[in-house]
């Protein structure tokens, strides 16, 4: 081993020479009271660096979120065809992705908000420094400092933190973006600004932006277009404005020049793109292709039951989840059924005159057309338009509107004051007051196969008031209810050719209520008669006979059973005296269409989350082996049948057969001449408060009310069959392709026999015909129920009996009158029992 050399020294060694640098360090900081007080700021700044550093990343969300981050998105809602009806939507947004999005859009945006973004690590130290020093100038002073946030830190605040303006947001916001740097690619950086970046106009994004400012999609827009969407991340509700339109002009300008510095245009192109004004179109609501909007409301409903209305509220939240929606709307039917009763609702309002406003507003809470546009009541009925009066002086006044525009009114009501709200349309240089009916009524149309609803109008514009007369308003259903209580009948052992007394019925109540009777609509009545003519000329006192034959009790439970609703087992709810809602009865009337097998109403077929997957659907059978890869040699796959079977089949036919009837010679004969397979039933509450007609074919079945929100009499002429099955005829005249014409086929064990339509007796010797009052029909019978046969004698001594009891009346009458002549009174009326009178014929 080699000697050590004694004059070497360490490394050690030289820094503790009296000459070495911890000498000299100790030497400076003890005769230097600058450096002890410079190195203590330094290091105190360290730790509240490291400190502030801690606290202000302690809380912050994790970056990683961006992965799996999904942007709130509107739900969109599809017909029964897959076209797009409608779209819930706060705010308009669709998302893309980078591809998607053109090259000098990208281009734009980098030049008016982050030119450096494809180089810098997330923040950018010049534009910080100069945000920190506008910030310093503008201290105190009230106005907003500009933000110097690169594209990253617009991320970071849209999506992860909120836009509070604050410095300590603006830390929070830097050391995110230096995060979302290490977690996304620029790529996906850019796909996230360019989706979710606000730009006015309720839009998110620039699709969504170039929808509202241009009506173009983001590969339409031109150059100046693009610059100007660039532009409007700095202040959308500023430069969106027409009043400000130079602003704009000289904000685009300055962008396309900066476009034109960093090489991505050439001077030319800017400057034909500077020539070009901004060309934004007006804002307007969202176009959408059926005016539907009593069925779209309450399928949001439904859908905010299932999933939430706000994102917070799960991730297929109505508002934000990006749900398709497909429904069973069929827009050309909708047409019609809302056409249809706008229709029957002007025929009955006719020359009654203006009734009142919509709607009134306090003219002592501000500008009159603002207030307006925040009650979001609209029409969409020819050239209507919903203002409000914001001036009268004697005979003139002034309308105002919801855009702030303002006309002259003319056809004033005398009642008519500032700050009521009412339909106008146009005439002559300005609007004439129009009257929107104060009856009002509800319209399903459902299709009885499969429960799908066609059709939904709840009132006269779903945009003058939510309530959806078609599903919410409990109402009497009147005679409709009738065919109920027969088939309650038919099952208890009743055929349609059992003779019914068409008499008055009474029952006692009990000491506190006394005694009721019932009696027929308009009066009258007498003798017995078949269950079929009872049903076609609906004949309260048969009905009521029925029910009592038949127990209520057995009645009620067959109302249950239809959905119908659930009563006390009193006479009166089996003349509709219980409460129900158009809806329930076309799902009712839909089952007896059906042969007794019934299926729920449903608006929604399916829900697709945003990426396609269905995760609802109203037919939830599961088709066994639908999907093997290949075939296996055995059966098909069926799937089994779906609905509750709610009635017999055989028993529903007969009511369906009956009701036929009502249509060729009952109280629906205005819908004769549409010369197809149809049934159905009128109904007329007491007052008269509601007019009904519900029913349809084999493939589509409808129904409608008309009557007063507030219940009150529509007056003595008002009945089912004048008023509201003229709406159901409209519809099919609107809509005759839907309507297949073929018949009603009888289930298995339904006989169908000659009778005698008055006695209803078996006949053999002649055949029905299309005479709507023919002698002789076909009647449907369970087996072994059929009536016997009709004898010459029968119809002999049926004559005899009718002219025996002519004689007993007129014996009568004169003996009434001669003591009327001696005794000053008259004598009782003879009862009508023998005889009765169908559209003035006696038979």
């Amino acid at each position: 081993m080699a000697d050590t050399d004694p004059t070497a020294t360490t490394w050690k060694d030289r820094l503790r020479r009296e000459d070495g640098p911890l000498a000299r360090l100790g030497a400076a900081w003890r005769g230097r009271p600058g450096l002890r007080r410079l190195a203590y700021a330094l290091v105190a700044g360290l730790v509240v660096a490291i400190g502030a550093w801690t606290l202000l990343a302690r809380d912050l969300p994790d970056a990683e979120r961006l992965l799996s981050y999904e942007p709130p998105l509107p739900s969109v809602v599809r017909g029964i065809d897959g076209e797009i009806v409608h779209t819930y939507a706060r705010e308009r947004r669709v998302q893309l992705q980078f591809k998607d999005f053109p090259t000098q859009l990208v281009n734009a945006y980098t030049s008016a908000e982050d030119e450096t973004f494809w180089t810098h690590g997330g923040v950018d130290l010049t534009g910080t420094l100069n945000a920190v020093f506008d910030y310093a100038s503008k201290l105190g002073s009230g106005e907003r400092a500009v933000g110097g946030s690169t594209i990253t830190q617009q991320v970071a605040k849209n999506v992860l933190l909120g836009d509070e303006y604050s410095v300590t947001r603006k830390l929070k916001e830097m050391i995110l973006a230096r995060r979302i740097e290490d977690v996304l690619t620029k790529r996906e950086i850019m796909e996230l600004y360019l989706n979710e970046i606000p730009l006015g106009r309720r839009s998110f994004g620039v699709q969504a932006a170039a929808r509202a400012y241009f009506d173009k999609d983001v590969g339409e827009l031109d150059l100046h277009e693009m610059a100007f969407l660039a532009i409007l991340p700095k202040a959308p509700e500023r430069y969106g404005r027409a009043r400000n339109q130079q602003l704009a002009l000289a904000r685009r300008n300055y962008v396309i020049d900066q476009m034109a510095d960093n090489g991505h245009i050439s001077a030319a192109e800017a400057a034909a793109a500077k020539r070009q004004p901004l060309g934004l179109v007006a804002q307007r609501p969202e176009a959408r292709s059926a005016d539907a909007g009593y069925f779209l409301e309450e399928v949001r409903r439904q859908l905010i039951d299932r999933y939430g209305e706000q994102a917070e509220d799960g991730p297929q939240s109505v508002y934000g989840g990006g749900l398709w929606v497909r429904t069973s709307l069929d827009t050309a039917m909708q047409d019609a059924a809302r056409d249809a009763l706008r229709a029957g609702l002007l025929r009955y309002h006719g020359g009654r005159g203006w009734h009142g406003p919509v709607a009134t507003i306090d003219p002592d809470k501000g500008d009159l057309t603002s207030q307006l546009a925040a009650t979001n009541l609209g029409i969409s009925y020819r050239d209507w338009r919903i203002g409000v009066v914001t001036q009268r002086r004697g005979a003139s006044a002034t309308i105002g509107f919801a855009d702030g525009a303002e006309a002259p009114l003319t056809g004033l009501p005398e009642a008519i004051r500032v700050g009521d709200v009412a339909a106008v349309s146009p005439s002559g240089g300005g609007y004439r007051v129009r009257t929107v009916p104060e009856i009002s009524g509800g319209l399903v149309v459902q299709d009885p196969n499969t429960g799908r609803v066609l059709a939904m109008q709840g009132g006269f514009d779903a945009r003058l008031g939510s309530f959806n007369r078609a599903s919410q308003a409990q109402r009497q259903p009147g005679s409709t209810i009738k065919p109920f209580v027969y088939a309650a009948g038919l099952d208890n052992g009743m055929t349609p050719a059992t003779l019914i007394p068409d008499r008055t019925f009474c029952y006692y109540q009990g000491a506190n209520l006394g005694e009721k009777c019932f009696r027929n609509f308009g009066g009258g009545g007498g003798g017995v008669h078949t269950m079929r003519w009872g049903l076609e000329q609906s004949r309260n006192l048969m009905t009521v006979h029925i029910a009592m034959d038949a127990g209520m009790p057995a009645v009620i439970k067959t109302f249950e059973r239809v959905g119908i609703g659930s009563y006390e087992p009193y006479p009166a709810f089996a003349l509709g005296a219980g409460e129900t809602t158009v809806l329930k009865m076309v799902s009712a009337y839909a089952a007896l269409a059906n042969n007794g097998l019934q299926h729920d109403p449903t608006l929604i077929d399916y829900v697709q989350d945003r990426r396609g997957k269905v995760i609802w659907r109203a037919d939830e059978r599961e088709c066994t082996g639908c999907n093997m890869a290949q075939w296996d040699g055995g059966p098909m796959p069926r799937l089994p049948e779906r609905g509750r079977q709610v009635m017999d089949p055989r028993t529903a036919f007969q009511v369906v057969h009956m009701l036929e009837g009502v249509v060729t010679r009952g109280t629906a004969t205005v819908l004769r001449d549409l010369d197809m397979p149809l049934f159905g039933k009128t109904g007329t509450t007491t007052g008269p408060t509601d007019v009904w007609f519900v029913g349809g074919s084999p493939d589509i079945v409808a129904g409608v009310y008309m009557g007063f929100d507030q219940p009150r009499s529509m007056g003595g002429y008002a009945q089912g069959g004048r008023l509201a099955a003229p709406i159901f005829k409209q519809i099919v005249e609107q809509t005759r392709d839907r309507w297949s014409g073929r018949p009603f086929l009888a289930p298995p064990g339904v006989r169908l026999v000659r009778i005698d339509r008055r006695s209803g007796k078996q006949v053999f010797a002649g055949w029905p015909d299309d005479d709507p009052k023919a002698a002789v029909i076909w009647e449907a019978f369970k087996p072994d129920s059929e009536p016997p046969r009709e004898k010459r004698s029968d119809r002999v001594d049926q004559l005899r009996e009718m002219i025996l009891a002519q004689l007993r009346r007129a014996e009568r009458s004169a003996a009434a009158a001669g003591a009327a002549g001696s005794a000053g009174r008259q004598g009782d009326p003879m009862p009508q029992d023998n005889f009765v009178e169908e559209q003035g014929g006696l038979y």
